[in-house]
């Protein structure tokens, strides 16, 4: 945020290629990663398309290879689920195609099991009266992460369940 009365100063655009090559060497950059950045710089349009086409064909930016390193990350560090992350690439300006290919590229038979740790942690966590209300607060969390609905409700019934037997032998 800039302090009132401070403007940033705005780019050349060989200034904006060289920043945007800085910071796409760093982590992988979308397109609209770009755009937003030289808009912000006050770039006309024209020049930032012209930067971008550039750092394309240099391969600087790739939105197929933003999409895969995007949807690993998201998978394995964040636990997030098939609906969360195309919604965020989504925003992201990706196209569909790179998209479905990153996703299908990505290990489904371990989502699974991801979810069910991730709803166990979660069922270390919540305060619930009910195995029905644990298994309502699971559903919920396991939603909000961009799991299947199915997978959810399986998972999160097989959770409320067993919570529920082992608090049968006290």
């Amino acid at each position: 945020m800039q302090p009132d009365g401070v403007k940033k100063r705005a780019k050349t655009p060989e200034e904006a290629l060289a920043a945007l090559r800085r910071l796409a060497a760093r982590a992988e950059k979308a397109e609209s990663d770009a755009r937003r950045l030289m808009r912000g710089w006050g770039l006309p349009a024209a020049e930032a398309e012209r930067v971008l086409a550039r750092l394309v064909a240099e391969r600087f930016i790739d939105d197929g290879r933003y999409a895969a390193a995007f949807v690993r990350e998201k998978l394995r560090l964040s636990g997030w689920g098939e609906y969360k992350i195309r919604t965020a690439l989504r925003r992201k300006e990706i196209p569909k195609e790179l998209i479905d290919e990153a996703l299908a590229a990505a290990e489904r038979p371990d989502m699974a099991e991801r979810l069910r740790q991730q709803l166990q942690r979660k069922a270390r966590t919540v305060r619930y009266g009910t195995p029905y209300e644990l298994k309502t607060k699971l559903i919920r969390y396991g939603l909000s992460l961009g799991y299947e609905y199915d997978a959810v409700l399986e998972a999160a019934a097989a959770l409320a369940t067993d919570t529920d037997d082992s608090c049968d032998e006290f």
